[in-house]
């Protein structure tokens, strides 16, 4: 099963990077520049596990991630399309890691299970 979920991931990493040639008028190194961004959420891990979980599962959920996207395709928003094709491709890049959304409990806790080292 784990292999089938990562191979779904990649498809929609896929996705992202063909939603983003189609798309956007940048070119294709801004969409790598700015592929690791939404990690910066993992700043606010430095208030406390609470607001940390919140806001990196604020940037890391892909339902979000599309509501951004159909927000800028409907206003005819370029930076909306662009950001949430980084979005969605950053957050199915992180689950084919292993990487989930993030329980309050703390930051190795995941929906995907707890991330590192078994000990």
């Amino acid at each position: 099963m784990k292999i089938s979920l990562r191979l779904e991931e990649a498809a929609m990493l896929l996705l992202s990077l063909f939603m983003f040639r189609l798309q956007s008028p940048y070119a294709w190194w801004v969409f790598a520049a700015c592929f690791l961004l939404p990690d910066i959420s993992m700043l606010a891990y430095l208030v406390n596990n609470r607001v940390g979980a919140w806001v990196y599962n604020l940037f890391h959920h892909k339902g979000v991630a599309i509501l951004v996207y159909l927000a800028g395709y409907y206003l005819n928003n370029d930076v909306l399309i662009f950001t949430g094709l980084i979005l969605f491709g950053h957050s199915s890049f992180d689950r084919m890691q292993g990487y989930g959304l993030k329980f309050v409990t703390g930051f190795k806790d995941t929906h995907l299970g707890r991330i590192g080292k078994k000990v």
